[in-house]
């Protein structure tokens, strides 16, 4: 476990902690008794954090680029889980300046303030798309980087600065999860399950761009455990480590058909042309040789705690902006920003 600052409960701050992932595994992480403080520009609001009531819960509203909110924030911090991203392909694609600033020399500010301030582990977000197009059957952690797009190339050179800063005192982890889906409070719904399963419940049809491109997804549930796992290992273990999170790889056409059996089999799926080059199977087999991790929840949990939220009223207007980064950044002009 990591060693605390000095008191007895140890301190973790969380970067986007009110966002898809965050506001899923804050509650995880005060629920085993830590001192938990989010640092997140809510842009996409706060509905994720709204029902989080402890003493223990500090919310800063602030932006990751300022030097200052960062070391704010990370004062007396014992780790660091660093979620706050420009995320997924499209929205990185609106602004690459605004991208480079968020994904890379933020991310290199707040590792270089947070070794000043203290911290001793920092547990970094990544992505598997940074593997790029690989003929590999299995993707596996030491394969080369080939990232095609900003969003991959960021976060491949923002891993590359946080494994350098690995030191006696400093324990740096990357994680490249898969595409996550499931329901969360702070729902998104431009994620490639959430999309088909939003569309199946709600247009009682399926339209699959492509079908045969495989796409590893792993449920938020699972993705915040590891997290709270990585906080908790001995530093021997996860010591400049980069471990994989998807465990289930399948086909764009087979997500598609997994949704349609959990939603209606009278669904029919539309196929069309896609440009989308992006395809691969990644492995997770050294996360769970190294700490033993095996994933609680699978694509069918996910797709069923989405039906539920739609059917009890969780998710209102599954069109409404709010549900999708890339509109929401529009409506509020963030892509405009330099």
């Amino acid at each position: 476990m990591v060693v605390c600052s000095g008191e007895d409960t140890m301190k973790i701050l969380v970067t986007g902690g009110a966002g898809y992932i965050g506001c899923v595994l804050v509650p995880k992480l005060l629920e085993r008794g830590y001192d938990v403080t989010i640092i997140d520009t809510m842009w996409f609001g706060t509905k994720g954090i709204d029902d989080i009531k402890s003493k223990k819960f500090t919310v800063i509203k602030g932006d990751i680029r300022d030097k200052n909110t960062l070391d704010i924030a990370t004062q007396k911090q014992d780790a660091v889980i660093h979620l706050a991203a420009i995320s997924n392909d499209p929205c990185t694609e609106l602004n690459h300046n605004l991208t480079y600033q968020v994904n890379y020399w933020a991310t290199k500010e707040l590792v270089e303030i947070a070794k000043r301030n203290g911290v001793t582990r920092f547990i970094n977000a990544s992505t598997s798309s940074v593997y790029g197009v690989k003929k590999e059957e299995n993707v596996t952690e030491d394969l080369k980087l080939e990232p095609l797009t900003v969003y991959s190339k960021t976060k491949a050179m923002a891993e590359e600065f946080i494994l350098n800063a690995n030191d006696d005192n400093f324990t740096g982890v990357v994680l490249r999860p898969a595409t996550a889906c499931g329901y969360a409070p702070r729902m998104r719904l431009d994620l490639v399950v959430n999309i088909l399963t939003a569309h199946a419940v709600n247009n009682r049809k399926i339209i699959v761009f492509g079908g045969e491109q495989k796409r590893p997804n792993i449920h938020v549930e699972n993705i915040a455990d590891i997290y709270v796992m990585l906080v908790e290992l001995e530093k021997e273990k996860i010591a400049g480590q980069i471990f994989n999170a998807g465990y289930e790889n399948h086909t764009v056409l087979t997500l598609a058909n997994m949704v349609k059996q959990e939603i209606g089999n009278d669904i029919p799926i539309e196929i069309k042309e896609s440009d989308d080059p992006r395809s691969y199977h990644i492995s997770s087999e050294k996360l769970t040789r190294i700490t033993g991790y095996r994933p609680k929840k699978t694509i069918q949990d996910a797709i069923r705690d989405m039906k539920q939220a739609f059917e009890d009223g969780r998710i209102i207007d599954w069109k409404d902006n709010k549900y999708y980064n890339i509109k929401t950044m529009k409506e509020l002009g963030i892509h405009n920003e330099n």
